[in-house]
């Protein structure tokens, strides 16, 4: 079982920058595609950078260049590096492990193969 709590969200500037975490709890931390997903109010469940088993990334396009998606093996912690926050990044942001699937469904964040999920955490971005 893996349990993956998020923190670092709250209330920003458009231009300016956060960082989310998400610690896990179990075993299998080091050997899983991770990713992030956020979703707005009134909006489906989005993916929005993905960090593969082999270490290779995945970005949504709203995020390019803005977003990087890293992660600590040793403190079992994946992180989200947000820059230059636009109003329309206002969502709720959730870690996710994937526990079905492989390479193509991670960096497809495809949301079924996802099997664990944080509770989330807020991100506001005021213009």
């Amino acid at each position: 079982q893996v349990k993956l709590v998020e923190s670092g969200g709250g209330p920003v500037q458009a231009g300016g920058s956060l960082r989310l975490s998400c610690t896990s709890s179990g075993s299998t931390y080091g050997n899983v595609c991770m990713a992030w997903f956020r979703q707005a109010r009134g909006k489906e469940r989005e993916g929005v950078a993905a960090l593969n088993s082999d270490g290779r990334t995945s970005y949504a396009d709203s995020v390019k260049g803005r977003f990087t998606i890293s992660k600590d093996n040793g403190k079992k912690t994946l992180y989200l590096q947000m820059d230059s926050l636009k109003p329309e990044d206002t969502s709720m942001y959730y870690c996710a492990a994937q526990t079905l699937g492989g390479s193509w469904a991670c960096s497809s964040f495809a949301r079924p193969t996802f099997g664990y999920w944080g509770q989330g955490t807020q991100v506001t971005v005021s213009s």
